[in-house]
């Protein structure tokens, strides 16, 4: 009655399965509960209450000044705890910690539709960085095409390998936008598979049944940023590149081997290995754009490409920073 008298709309229950009956309608605001009811008492109910589809605070209103009560009230998820006293006093707090619930339901309701909406701006630009990968991809695979039929008109050997080694640079690119288009992360790409498609095509491109080539990779499953994996890619197909066109003789089967993996907590670590002639300054030269690729790959990885030259073959190193 008192609380009626200020203006607030009550519905009494006299126990807690009515109570718990009545609130299971919804359209409450707030549930004040006592402690001590017949056949069902107040932490009974409360826990019953807690278990309704968009519960109200609970207020747990009682006589026992007892603080393992409010503990218990408030651990079993009450929103506010309030003592019974004779007088206007009591209806004051009761207000009061209506008040408080009410505000923190608020923050909370304002809190979960922030990250809702945060949630699903999150997934509407996943969406859109994946249909921009896509997109990207199947532009760069129609330059490949392109690229590829002019090459079939030429009939000037250097020309057709300069266009040759071009294809191959913007397959390398390609192939990032592909695995980032169908992952589930639109921002890093996953170098095991990336690198390992990356084999694959120049597995086909170079090993020949008069030449044959042998591409094995050891990758861990590091994830890159894009740029990174880009800056990488190139690398590893001028490197590779470079190996199946001059280690070995045309006639004669070579191998080719390619490690990636962490250096430390903070570098990863890619190998780029042949058993062939090695560097010399009799071996056989392209136009060196290939190494100037390189060294500007490896700039944008902050690092550097260095060569083994104890290795009985070649050998390039590069230590760069994972992020």
């Amino acid at each position: 009655k008192l609380l009626e008298r200020r203006g607030h709309q009550v519905v009494a229950c006299d126990g807690g399965a009515a109570g718990l009956a009545e609130a299971a309608k919804g359209g409450f605001d707030l549930v004040a509960v006592d402690h001590y009811m017949p056949e069902m008492d107040g932490l009974a109910t409360l826990n019953a209450l807690k278990k309704l589809p968009d519960c109200p605070p609970v207020v747990y209103v009682t006589g026992s000044e007892e603080s393992a009560v409010a503990v218990a009230a408030l651990k079993a998820g009450a929103a506010d705890y309030v003592v019974k006293s004779v007088g206007g006093d009591f209806v004051d707090l009761l207000e009061q910690a209506f008040a408080g619930a009410l505000a923190n339901a608020r923050l909370k309701q304002d809190k979960e539709r922030a990250e809702a909406d945060l949630l699903a701006a999150n997934e509407r630009l996943e969406a859109l960085l994946r249909e921009v990968n896509h997109r990207v991809a199947n532009s760069l695979q129609l330059v490949t095409t392109m690229v590829a039929m002019q090459a079939r008109l030429l009939t000037d050997p250097a020309a057709k390998s300069a266009l040759s080694d071009t294809e191959r640079r913007i397959q390398a690119i390609a192939q990032v936008h592909r695995k980032l288009y169908t992952s589930g992360d639109v921002e890093r790409v996953a170098m095991n598979e990336y690198l390992a498609a990356l084999v694959e095509e120049l597995q086909a491109t170079w090993s020949t049944p008069v030449g044959p080539r042998t591409i094995s990779l050891e990758a861990e499953a590091l994830r890159l940023h894009t740029d990174k994996a880009v800056s990488l890619g190139v690398i590893v197909t001028e490197l590779v590149t470079n190996a199946c066109k001059y280690a070995y003789p045309e006639d004669q089967a070579g191998e080719v081997r390619i490690r990636f993996a962490r250096a430390d907590d903070e570098r990863f670590q890619l190998e780029v290995e042949d058993d062939g002639c090695g560097i010399c300054d009799d071996a056989p030269k392209g136009t060196g754009l290939g190494s100037k690729l390189i060294s500007a790959m490896a700039q944008s990885l902050s690092t550097k490409l260095d060569y083994d030259r104890e290795h009985n073959g070649c050998r390039a190193v590069l230590v760069a920073p994972v992020d």
